[in-house]
């Protein structure tokens, strides 16, 4: 069981875009602990770890653990003194989904079954939450589009809400969503605390985007370099983006609900009125930043959803959460980001978005 009011937060991909902004705010508004697990994969993730490593100073509250949540002992150990579990640790992008499809499998869904056996060997009880995708609704509802200038609209004008079918419909889809349905059936059966938050177009500072992942912060770094962008289909394609540090405070508010054995599960996004297609987001782009977007255009990919728009009313329901910051205000923060990190972003033509997994001994501290 917890004890009192301590607080033991570990964090599964922490030293990624969402997993270093919720440990950024834990450690600036909360006495918990917060321990980092994360195979320092990507490129930019040790920049947020030193970003860490400066906010916390000699307050010994900040723990770096170098892992794979693939490796099930490990995974173990690290949730053995944990009272709060965030698992951001993923592949997640549809694209190298289709190309590696095992790789896909293996850090989705066989990663989050570590997680949860660990956690249901704890003694804690942990509280767990997992960050889904839209991707496990598939591409659906085109029926329901049509054309209204640069973008597509639908006739649900209240968006998507958990009541869509699953329907997973790329590798990434059937893991991801394989996985949330694990979390939530390990709730149901095990008794355990959990909350799946199904996400739109999340995107803010401490992002390092690229064609595959991250758009809107992929669209803003290009544009700022001259950089040219491919847009696959017409562009006029339609997510709902929310800026980073409103889904944190979700985060924060899920945590907060009262306990659960029935596995929750939310539907997360900007919602109808911060939805954009990628030909409205260049506009934004060249207005925020005076830089306009060199463009490309090639066929659509497999998997990608022509609209998604996500209803969050479940959520705003039970928590009264809603989002704050407009897409413009999300693009001045990543904006700001790149501005304080230019000599890193200028290393980015010359390296890899995905690096070679970093050895256990890097930046390890014990577990």
């Amino acid at each position: 069981m917890n004890k009192g009011s301590f607080r033991s937060a570990l964090i599964l991909g922490g030293a990624g875009f969402i997993g270093s902004n919720l440990a950024s705010w834990l450690l600036q508004n909360t006495s918990a602990k917060v321990h980092i697990f994360d195979n320092l994969s990507r490129f930019g993730v040790r920049n947020n770890l030193d970003w860490l490593q400066g906010m916390a100073a000699t307050s010994g509250r900040l723990q770096i653990t170098v892992g794979d949540v693939r490796d099930a002992a490990h995974v173990e150990r690290v949730v053995r003194h944990a009272t709060e579990i965030y698992h951001f640790a993923a592949q997640v992008a549809v694209t190298t989904s289709i190309s590696d499809p095992r790789h896909d499998f293996e850090v989705n869904l066989g990663g989050t079954v570590n997680v949860l056996e660990a956690a249901r060997k704890s003694d804690n009880q942990p509280f767990i939450f997992f960050t889904s995708t839209n991707k496990v609704y598939g591409d659906f509802g085109a029926e329901d589009l049509y054309l209204d200038g640069k973008r597509y609209r639908s006739k649900n004008a209240a968006g998507t809400s958990e009541t869509q079918p699953l329907d997973f419909h790329s590798p990434y889809g059937c893991s991801k969503g394989a996985a949330d349905q694990y979390v939530r059936d390990y709730a149901r059966i095990y008794g355990l605390n959990t909350v799946v938050f199904r996400m739109s177009c999340i995107a803010g500072q401490q992002q390092f985007g690229n064609e595959d992942q991250g758009w809107v912060a992929h669209f803003l770094y290009s544009a700022l370099r001259g950089a040219p962008i491919t847009i696959y289909g017409n562009g006029k394609q339609v997510r709902d983006v929310l800026c980073v540090d409103d889904l944190v405070r979700a985060i924060d508010l899920a945590r907060q609900l009262p306990a659960s054995s029935e596995g929750r599960i939310y539907n997360i996004g900007g919602g109808a009125e911060n939805a954009l297609s990628l030909l409205e987001l260049m506009d934004l782009v060249k207005s925020v930043t005076g830089h306009g977007c060199d463009v490309t255009y090639d066929a659509a990919r497999p998997g990608d959803q022509l609209y998604y728009v996500t209803d969050f009313a479940k959520f705003k329901r039970d928590s009264g959460w809603q989002p704050e910051i407009s897409p413009e205000g999300t693009l001045k923060k990543i904006y700001d980001f790149y501005k304080k990190n230019r000599d890193l972003f200028a290393l980015t033509a010359a390296r890899p978005s995905i690096l070679p997994a970093a050895s256990a001994s890097e930046l390890a501290q014990p577990a």
